[in-house]
């Protein structure tokens, strides 16, 4: 079988090394790939960007993909899966709405609460001015986080209010909400 790895990091690198390991894969297409899958026996790249839907659909029908491996949250949370899907192309990711769970907080954390599922208490806001006076009726340390993929960069755990309240301008002035 041949199967496509969505992705240019550490973990689809890992992803192509091990589907490699398999007798089943007799080849591994990386969009875009890395150095480290351009080295690796049975695995090419294609420099696709993960958010090229129309593309990595075109390299997977092109090539007779048997399945789709999508690596980074961006593309799924943008719904990858939905697009290939639609054009009956197998996929292992979660679609737009699954994806949720990773890129909105504010999303997963009700979803939570909905199911039962013990999770901290939180707050979502969409002003400044609300969210660090909320933050003033909290004890610290308290962690505050984006809604929204941020690159690993969402989320402080903030060990005094001074800290909270800027964590909370940088996030405003990044676009979060």
């Amino acid at each position: 079988m041949k199967v496509l790895v969505v992705g240019n990091g550490g973990r689809e690198h890992a992803l192509a090394w091990k589907l490699l390991q398999s007798q089943n894969v007799e080849q591994v297409i990386c969009t875009p790939g890395n150095g480290g899958t351009a080295t690796m026996p049975r695995c090419q790249n294609f420099p696709l960007s993960v958010e090229d839907f129309e593309g990595i659909k075109q390299c997977a029908l092109a090539n007779n993909v048997s399945l789709v491996v999508v690596g980074p949250e961006l593309p799924l949370a943008q719904g990858i899966t939905d697009y290939l899907q639609q054009y009956k192309i197998r996929v292992f990711g979660p679609t737009k709405e699954g994806a949720q769970i990773e890129s909105s907080k504010h999303w997963a954390k009700n979803l939570m609460q909905s199911a039962g599922i013990p999770t901290a208490a939180f707050a979502v806001f969409t002003e400044v001015d609300k969210a660090k006076a909320y933050i003033k009726t909290q004890k610290v340390p308290i962690v505050v986080k984006a809604d929204g993929l941020a690159a690993g960069k969402g989320v402080t755990v903030a060990a005094t209010v001074e800290e909270a309240q800027a964590a909370i301008d940088s996030l405003f002035d990044n676009g979060f909400r």
